[in-house]
């Protein structure tokens, strides 16, 4: 097929390159002129594994470019993506002008049928709009889809590549057929295509996010609790996640979840009951929890060191929300980094793909950045672990214990054995252990 993606973002970049590694021709359209140059000479904005790869294979093949110009992209395409950014607004609701921007450039480029599709996480209502915005100019007829994303960042190649659903909304058989077909390529093992109503596939994002999100900040609470009886949140996760009806994904206790997703969508889905006069009190929790759980590890330094952390320097490892990206969109560590700034202490940081956006977006050099882990705790009063990555699961502890001013270790995401770490000499701080 032929097909346009409106927006190089995460999503609409790992949609775009994902379309033509299965064959179809795609243009992806941005407004950012300096970001398409750079995509043309094929350097990726975002760290994403796997991505460059496939990006510079279809661009070699003529199967995937890139272009701000509308009339260029949008003309023939029988799928067009809209995949732009939809931030908070002030309520905490999803700011949808982008994509309605989006559509009505896209009505006055259309050159015959197309299916308009809703890749950004939209709420619901919101395909009414795009099609209402599309129907004021466009002079082809049209169909206005739903469908939504679900990828891990860190693992959003094998997610769109293999995923485990595919959820499309929509109200015209023609549409869904299409869509249908377009998706074939990625569920031949059998997972399914979820055909659904607009409203349902618009709410199911949502939903889903809100969900996991619940069971981290559950499992979070768990683990306050369990350090005040004495329990071990390692073994209640076991206990609790070999029910079948719980099942073990994400309850894992840590300093809180952040993200471009998560944090984002909770607010909108909170923001979308209050306009139907519905008070969403569960989630309001699940993000009071989640805000309060960022603050953890802070709590336990100053518990350890006092409050007044002027003479401190503390090794932090992680700084991007989680493993296998450089994205720190709500990330844990800022909070604590800040928190620490604050009380007076210095900072050497390392992380190893998103320091130099922390230096250019965030910190600058507020803080020290080390070329590598080791680097990061020379001469630190405590090493402090934020985000696990993998390079930090297997480090030579003993080597840490002679870098560090004293053996104190503070891991925000339990991945280290706290009896062993005991046994070597170490302070060791984790998370309801």
């Amino acid at each position: 097929m032929r097909i346009a993606v409106v927006g190089t973002g995460y999503v609409g970049l790992v949609a775009g390159t994902c379309f033509a590694e299965s064959g179809n021709t795609v243009t992806c359209i941005d407004i950012d002129q300096a970001k398409v140059d750079d995509l043309n000479e094929g350097k990726v904005p975002i760290y994403e594994p796997g991505l460059e790869e496939l990006l510079h294979r279809n661009m070699r093949d003529s199967r995937l470019s890139f272009t701000t110009d509308y009339a260029q992209g949008i003309p023939n395409a029988q799928v067009i993506f809209i995949a732009v950014g939809t931030p908070p607004d002030e309520d905490g609701g999803a700011d949808v002008k982008y994509v309605l921007a989006a559509a009505r450039l896209i009505a006055e480029n259309m050159s015959g049928y197309a299916v308009i599709v809703n890749k950004s996480t939209v709420p619901v209502g919101t395909a009414e709009k795009v099609a209402q915005a599309i129907g004021e100019v466009a002079l082809h007829p049209f169909d206005v889809v739903s469908n939504p994303e679900f990828l891990k960042e860190g693992a959003a190649i094998g997610d769109f590549l293999k995923p485990n659903r595919v959820v499309i909304g929509a109200n015209s058989e023609r549409a869904a057929r299409i869509m249908a077909e377009l998706y074939e390529p990625f569920v031949r093992t059998g997972n399914p295509i979820l055909q659904m109503d607009v409203p349902s596939a618009e709410l199911t994002k949502y939903a889903a996010n809100a969900m996991l999100a619940t069971r981290i900040s559950f499992m979070n609470e768990i683990a306050s609790l369990c350090a005040k009886v004495g329990a071990n949140i390692d073994q209640v996760r076991a206990g609790i996640g070999s029910d079948e009806r719980i099942g073990s994904r994400f309850l894992f206790a840590g300093v809180g979840y952040g993200g471009s997703c998560f944090p984002k969508d909770v607010k909108a889905l909170v923001s979308t009951a209050g306009k139907h006069d519905l008070d969403f009190k569960v989630l309001r929790s699940v993000e009071a929890v989640n805000e309060d759980q960022k603050h953890l590890l802070v709590r336990q330094i100053k518990a350890e060191f006092g409050a007044d952390l002027s003479s401190k320097h503390f090794g932090i490892w992680g700084l991007a929300f989680k493993p296998n990206t450089d994205d720190m969109r709500e990330a844990p560590s800022l909070v604590v980094i800040e928190e620490l700034l604050a009380a007076g202490a210095t900072i050497t940081a390392h992380d190893p793909e998103a320091m130099d956006y922390c230096r250019q977006h965030h910190l600058g050099d507020r803080i020290t950045y080390a070329l590598n882990p080791m680097s990061a705790i020379d001469g630190a009063d405590a090493l402090v672990l934020v985000t696990e990555w993998n390079e930090f699961r297997r480090p030579d502890f003993e080597a840490i214990q002679k870098g560090l001013n004293q053996p104190i270790i503070f891991d925000g995401r339990n991945i280290w054995p706290k009896e062993t770490l005991e046994e070597m000499g170490f302070k060791y701080h984790g998370v309801g252990r």
